[in-house]
């Protein structure tokens, strides 16, 4: 089965894991600075702080941003759970807007309808590696005096341009905070991961106790004093969201891969489009012009009456060794959000871009003869359909 997402590991990678094995930290130790400084000068921001999964840095950015009991925050139905689980946590309330046809991401046109006073956070998610407009999101946001948290665990490496000038996602140039993910179908991978980057010193503290049981070490910030050498306050409750050296080695390796990993998901892309030009049966992702697009995931859309065969479809690719799937189900169609009170219907277009989309197989890794056969065999089962 050819998936529709993979992780590439080499011997590079490996030997820097091994290193680290050998050494006398594994956890907590100089490969999680050295991990967050390397991915901060990447993106061109100043804080960088990791962690053990997207999910935990999505809640500790959340946190930092002060969302809490009562207020609402306004994201994307077309994503993981994640995004709109991690506001639960706090006792917020995920409200949704309905998304874009053609980028799969929030319509920006529909965000002010949704504000009200309980609003107090934007998270805009970048489906499948295409940045949202952030210029026109951040407008919103300062209109309003909201915080914005970017979803950007589909879009490591992507760009946004602005006024002629490109800026890459996690730069934080309008947003206070960026989200990555480092799951294995991710730009790169950690084994489990995440991370949360900032210009802002006073969220880069908040984020680095969150994830340390609300600890701190920093006698400049201790309440009691004077203390002793080995004295240590938990401020707040957080959690044990570290990230251990092991997995960080990982992340060093892999971030010097990342450029490379993105050309060739975007030569993969190019390959689709061009075999899947004008197709009758389904229509292929578009790059608007203020985008770079990082292609996470090369989502179709099928054409009707395509798309009323989707199972059908599903089953007979994935018979046929193409590991296809499916991003997203609407978040509040999930049993737990319906028995939260949500309803079906409050965003169509997600509702319907459900109904059309699958992901076809794009990774590093992909092989000329898997890419080769997968776009026969897409062509093939829809032309026997």
């Amino acid at each position: 089965m050819i998936p529709y997402g993979k992780q590439f590991i080499d011997d590079t990678d490996i030997e820097e894991v091994i290193k680290v094995l050998k050494s006398d930290f594994i956890t907590q130790g100089p490969k999680i600075k050295q991990f967050e400084e390397n991915l901060a000068e990447y993106c061109g921001t100043k804080f960088a702080l990791i962690f053990n999964s997207g999910t935990s840095a999505l809640h500790a950015a959340y946190f930092a941003a002060g969302l809490s009991k009562g207020d609402e925050f306004i994201t994307s139905p077309n994503t993981f759970v994640a995004t709109a689980n991690a506001g639960l946590y706090l006792g917020a309330k995920p409200v949704f807007v309905d998304i874009e046809h053609d980028t799969g991401n929030i319509d920006v046109n529909l965000i002010e309808e949704k504000i009200t006073e309980k609003t107090k956070l934007i998270v805009p998610v970048h489906y499948a590696g295409h940045p949202c407009d952030m210029k026109k999101i951040k407008t919103i946001a300062d209109k309003y005096g909201l915080k914005i948290v970017e979803d950007a665990c589909h879009a490591l490496g992507a760009r946004y341009k602005v006024q002629g000038s490109m800026f890459k996602v996690g730069s934080c140039k309008f947003s206070n905070m960026t989200v990555f993910s480092f799951h294995p179908v991710k730009h790169i991978t950690t084994g489990e991961g995440g991370a949360v980057l900032t210009n802002n010193e006073e969220y880069y503290e908040k984020l680095k106790m969150f994830r340390n049981h609300g600890i701190t070490k920093d006698p400049e910030k201790f309440i009691s004093l004077p203390t002793p050498q080995w004295y240590y306050e938990m401020h707040f409750l957080g959690h044990n969201y570290r990230m251990t050296d092991i997995q960080a080695a990982l992340g060093i390796s892999q971030l010097k891969k990342l450029d490379y990993f993105i050309e060739q998901r975007r030569k993969i892309a190019d390959k689709y489009n061009e075999k899947f030009e004008n197709n009758p049966y389904f229509e292929t992702p578009e790059e608007k012009d203020y985008a770079f697009y990082s292609y996470h995931l090369y989502p179709i859309k099928l054409k009707s009456p395509f798309h009323k065969k989707k199972k059908e479809l599903f089953k007979k690719l994935r018979k046929n060794g193409i590991g296809v799937q499916v991003h997203y189900i609407p978040v509040y169609w999930q049993l737990f959000y319906q028995n939260l009170g949500f309803k079906k219907g409050i965003c169509p277009n997600a509702e319907k871009f459900y109904e059309k989309v699958i992901s076809l197989p794009i990774f590093p890794s992909l092989t000329d003869n898997e890419l080769s056969y997968v776009i026969e065999k897409i062509l093939e089962v829809f032309q026997k359909l």
